[in-house]
Order: C-alpha cells, then structure tokens, then sequence
C-alpha cells in the first residue's frame, strides 16, 4: 500500500458498466464458472457475474480505493444498477459527458483528467472496454507509466478474475 506516513494515498478507480460489469449479450458461464445473473435495473436488465460485483465490493472497502463512476449510464448507475446487482457504489463520485462530449476527444478521457486534476491522486485504475479502441486514451496511459493500470476487458464477458486480481495487487 502506498502510504505517506500514516495517510493512505488515494487510487482513483474509474469504472464504466457496459461491457464492465454488465458484458453485451454474455453467453456460457462467467470467468467464476458459475451462471450470468440477470436483473432488472429499472430501465432495463443487465447481466453480471455475481462473483465479480462481490469482488468489486470488497475492493471498495481498501482504505486506498476511490471508486469513481465514468460511464454513460451516469447518475443512473447509483440510482438503478447498484441497487439491482448489489453493487455497493450508491455513494461514488459520478463523473458527466456534459460540455465534454462536444469536442473530438473521448469525453471519458477528459472528464478523467479533469477529475484527476481535482483530486490529485498519484495513481489510477481505467477500467473500460473502450479503452482498447481510443487511441488517445491508451497514449496519455502510456505516458503515465506506473501511474496508471488500464484494464479493458473483453465486452461480452466483462471484468475476469485475473483483472479484477491486477486491480487488487495495483492496490498493494
């Protein structure tokens, strides 16, 4: 754990849902060898591995974790997923595309900046199905070094052990 003194520094975790925790169109078992769960969140049902929302909760608890929501759903992921897959989340910072989302950058990669400039967290966790695909996201990563440990899961099966392992040992 990387501490200064007795203070715990932060590591802002950055978690989108689709593809994430909610993998599109999931067939088979999950990566815990056990059957996808499905729930109504509200607006519409979503798919998850019941072991990876326990994961997900149980890293929150790490006196070093931030959880921070940077997805599409928005205030919907504290008003209707968390409460429909248990996911203890209700109360994370919830990152907006709005003003964000009308330039040619990833809205996800400037409101992380953003958000990152406010809080002044040395290190982060990217976890984000899209983040193999935006180019300028995996740069700015690259360049970050250490700093940063992206994760981009494969989307139609969502957060694996392994990773969510990563996130773990990223921790310390």
């Amino acid at each position: 754990m990387d501490s200064i003194g007795d203070a715990v520094r932060p590591v802002s975790i950055y978690l989108d849902v689709d593809g994430v925790v909610n993998p599109f169109s999931p067939m088979g078992t999950t990566d815990w060898g056990g059957d996808w769960s499905i729930a109504d969140a509200g607006i519409l049902e979503v798919a998850f591995a019941p072991e990876a929302v326990a994961e997900l909760n149980d890293l929150a608890q790490h006196p070093a974790a931030r959880f921070v929501w940077l997805t599409t759903w928005e205030r919907l992921a504290p008003e209707f997923l968390c409460p429909a897959i248990g996911l203890h989340g209700q109360d994370w910072p919830v990152l907006s595309s709005q003003g964000w989302d009308e330039g040619p950058e990833w809205w996800k990669l400037v409101a992380l900046q953003k958000d990152l400039a406010a809080t002044g967290s040395e290190r982060i966790v990217w976890l984000d199905d899209q983040l193999s695909q935006e180019s300028d996201a995996r740069s700015w990563a690259e360049y970050q070094q250490e700093r940063v440990l992206c994760i981009s899961p494969d989307p139609r099966k969502g957060l694996s052990r392994g990773e969510l392992a990563a996130v773990r040992r990223y921790l310390g």
